[in-house]
C-alpha cells in the first residue's frame, strides 16, 4: 500500500516537472541542473520552520482558527510567508551558482523545480498521515495544492528574470518575486481555511478554489509564453 501513496503523492509533481521542462524546448535547461533546483526545493521546507516558529512563539498565527482573522493570520503567517521566503532564498542561492541562467524561461523553470520540490515534500507529508483517506487527499491536492504550488514557482521565476534581463524593471520586480507569490499563496490558503470556521461553506469554498486554481494555471501559461516568445524575439516583447 505505502508505493502506492508514494506514486500518488509524486506523480502530479513529476507530471508537472515535465509540463515546465517542455516549455523550454528551444534550449532546455541541463536536467542535473534542474535536480539541483528541485533538491534545494526539498530543502527549502525545513528553512520555511526557520520563519513559521518564531512567528508562532511571536502569537502571529495560532493552529486553532476560529475568526476570519485567524485564518488570515495562518494563511500568511504559517504558510504563505514563510514556505515563499523559503523558496525564494533557495532560488537567489542556486542563481548565483548556475550558469545556465540566460534566457528569461529559465527563472520560471528552476523556480518552479525548487517550488515543486517543496511540493512532493508536503505532498508524500500529508498522504502519509491521512492513510486512511489518502485516496481523496492525494486527488484533491493534485488538482489544487501542487498545481498551486506549481503557479507560485511561475509567479516568482516570471518577476525573478525581470529583474535580471530587464534593468529598467529592476527595482520593482524584484520585490515582485517575493511579494506576488506570497500574496497568491496566502489568498489560496485562506479560500483553502474558511471552511474550518464555517463548515457550511464548504462546497462553496471548493467551487471559489478551483476557480481560482484554474485564473492561476491561466495567468501562469500566459506569463510563461511572454517569457518564450520574448525569448524567442531576442528579448523583445512581441508585436
Amino acid at each position: 500500500m505505502n508505493i502506492y501513496i508514494l506514486i500518488a503523492a509524486i506523480l502530479p509533481v513529476l507530471v508537472l516537472l515535465f509540463y515546465i521542462y517542455r516549455k523550454d524546448a528551444a534550449q532546455p535547461e541541463p536536467k542535473k541542473e534542474m535536480v539541483k533546483a528541485f533538491s534545494l526545493g526539498l530543502v527549502s521546507v525545513a528553512i520555511s520552520f526557520m520563519f513559521s516558529i518564531p512567528f508562532q512563539e511571536m502569537g502571529l498565527f495560532s493552529v486553532v482558527n476560529t475568526t476570519l482573522s485567524e485564518v488570515f493570520r495562518m494563511a500568511f503567517f504559517a504558510a504563505a510567508i514563510p514556505e515563499e521566503l523559503a523558496k525564494y532564498i533557495m532560488l537567489w542561492y542556486f542563481m548565483r551558482k548556475t550558469k545556465h541562467f540566460d534566457q528569461r524561461i529559465d527563472g520560471i523553470v528552476y523556480a518552479v523545480c525548487i517550488s515543486l520540490g517543496f511540493a512532493a515534500f508536503e505532498n508524500v507529508m500529508y498522504l502519509f498521515t491521512n492513510q486512511d483517506n489518502w485516496i481523496y487527499v492525494g486527488a484533491s491536492r493534485a488538482l489544487t495544492s501542487v498545481p498551486g504550488h506549481f503557479g507560485f514557482g511561475v509567479l516568482m521565476g516570471y518577476y525573478y528574470s525581470l529583474s535580471k534581463f530587464d534593468s529598467h524593471l529592476y527595482a520593482t520586480a524584484k520585490y515582485k518575486a517575493i511579494l506576488v507569490p506570497v500574496l497568491v499563496h496566502g489568498i489560496f490558503d485562506v479560500i483553502c481555511f474558511v471552511s474550518d470556521i464555517a463548515p457550511s461553506l464548504a462546497l462553496i469554498m471548493t467551487g471559489v478554489l478551483f476557480v481560482f486554481c484554474h485564473k492561476l494555471w491561466k495567468y501562469g501559461s500566459m506569463r510563461i509564453k511572454e517569457h518564450v516568445e520574448r525569448d524567442s524575439n531576442g528579448g523583445n516583447f512581441s508585436q
